[in-house]
């Protein structure tokens, strides 16, 4: 390994530490993180009882054009996404077009036989057995809804729907194909129509080829140099296990928006907020979209992204009326280490 950062990243450590505003101690946290961790940008929200008391950019959203980030900062989501379209599938259960308990291939045509005892549940939480087809499709293809499930379908399950537990992409792509034929539109759209505009959120699925303002481009390094996120094709940023684009103010809306019952009632946040229990009894700390386990040792509903060059988390203190979201866009970037650093200098001061 090579002991010294070359140009760009230094470039970019440097500008992170000399454009700080010393007025806030968070700001030295956040920018000597990045720093650190030689992520190019970072935008963070602060959400303490219901009201907005920190949003900031740090660093920059475009290394070629030399652009800052800001809370107006377009990121991708990364799987934080899942816990929309969780709310989505709950929302339409709550319609009454399906049942968490229904098996998929009644919504779904064309699944196999192994399929058969495959419900909406198992697929919410991680449960089903599912593969992710990522090794038998290309990256840089265009598929249907239709072939990328047969696609998946062609993988023999790794166990009996509901006895284990494993993180599944396809599950939750599953869910948007699903969403798209119950709700007789577009998943996107029904995210849209449903839950960002009533919440005021201006999030969307991602579109390359749409112009989007502010829109920050994703990073990996490789050998110690940054490098633009690799290109995928237009349909695989689309599906609903976590293809968004959104800002720190749409998630600070979003935090807003749960505090209340209004947009989701208690039901539907008490079934995404519920670990899941597996059929022999034992419980896994994942709900519907969302992690259930601790952090900084309080309890914490969370999900953190990673995609395309960006990584992501937000997270919800559930005894301290506090939430925190952090977006950076750099790929590997230890993001929940930075919004651990920002919430445990809120967690600390007095109440």
């Amino acid at each position: 390994m090579r002991s010294r950062f070359p140009g760009p990243l230094l470039a970019v450590a440097v500008f992170a530490l000399s454009g700080a505003v010393r007025a806030d101690p968070v700001d030295d946290i956040v920018n000597a993180e990045i720093a650190r961790q030689q992520i190019p940008g970072a935008s963070i929200a602060v959400i303490k009882d219901g009201r907005v008391i920190k949003q900031a950019g740090y660093g920059m959203a475009n290394l070629e054009h030399q652009v800052r980030v800001t809370p107006d900062t377009v990121f991708q989501s990364g799987s934080v996404g899942k816990q929309f379209t969780a709310a989505l599938v709950l929302l339409l259960a709550a319609d009454g077009k399906l049942r968490l308990d229904d098996p998929i291939s009644r919504h779904l045509a064309g699944t196999p036989p192994a399929w058969k005892k495959i419900t909406v549940r198992h697929l919410l939480n991680h449960t089903a057995g599912l593969r992710d087809p990522d090794d038998i499709l290309k990256m840089n293809q265009d598929y249907t809804d239709t072939q990328w499930q047969r696609a998946g379908s062609t993988l023999p399950l790794q166990w009996a729907p509901g006895t284990k537990w494993a993180y599944s992409n396809f599950g939750y792509q599953l869910l948007g194909i699903l969403c798209t034929r119950v709700g007789g539109k577009f998943y996107g759209e029904q995210l849209r129509e449903r839950i960002f505009a009533p919440a005021g959120m201006q999030a969307r699925v991602i579109s390359e080829r749409d112009i989007v303002p502010h829109r920050a481009a994703g990073y990996d390094v490789v050998k110690g140099e940054f490098k633009n996120q690799e290109w995928v094709s237009p349909t695989l940023n689309t599906t609903a296990d976590g293809s968004l684009y959104l800002t720190v103010h749409d998630l600070a809306k979003w935090h807003i928006a749960l505090d209340g019952e209004q947009l989701l009632g208690a039901a539907i946040k008490q079934a995404m907020w519920t670990p899941t229990t597996l059929k022999n009894g034992s419980t896994v700390p994942y709900g519907f979209g969302w992690e259930t386990s601790p952090t900084l040792e309080r309890r914490s509903l969370w999900h953190d992204g990673a995609w395309q060059g960006f990584t992501t988390q937000s997270t919800r203190f559930v005894d301290d009326g506090l939430a925190v979201v952090v977006l950076t866009n750099r790929s590997e970037a230890k993001v929940d280490k930075l919004l651990e650093l920002v919430a445990a200098h809120y967690l600390r001061a007095p109440r």
